[in-house]
């Protein structure tokens, strides 16, 4: 007769394995909010336009690299807290960069950013 202890003992050990070894937080979401109508276009006034286009990035149509751009929105923040940030990608940009320049925006400090499409400023 065959034991089916030593084969159980694997079992529990790759159970505690992939347990241990997954994740079930997802530590690098983004809290994304459904805008308000009210706000209105004046809410896009004195706002920091940054465009996500397929040859760079522009910042108030100044062509930056992120690094740039961040150190820039950094320096517009201490002085303007409250600085609100408008990103416009254009159509066919990949998500993850779009999601990339969000992650090195609000590392820099910035609080109020909008996703806006073509044509909405």
């Amino acid at each position: 007769m065959i034991s089916l202890t030593p084969l159980i003992d694997v079992v529990f050990i790759l159970l505690v394995f992939f347990m241990l070894a997954s994740s079930f937080l997802d530590w690098r979401a983004i809290d994304l909010g459904a805008p308000v109508r009210a706000a209105g276009n004046a809410s896009s006034e004195g706002a920091l336009l940054v465009e996500i286009r397929p040859d760079g990035l522009r910042l108030s149509a100044e062509p930056l690299a992120l690094d740039v751009l961040a150190r820039r929105v950094g320096e517009r923040l201490a002085v303007k807290p409250e600085q609100r940030v408008l990103i416009k990608p254009s159509k066919g940009i990949p998500l993850q960069r779009t999601v990339d320049v969000l992650d090195r925006l609000k590392a820099v400090g910035v609080s109020d950013m909008s996703l806006i499409r073509d044509g909405a400023v």
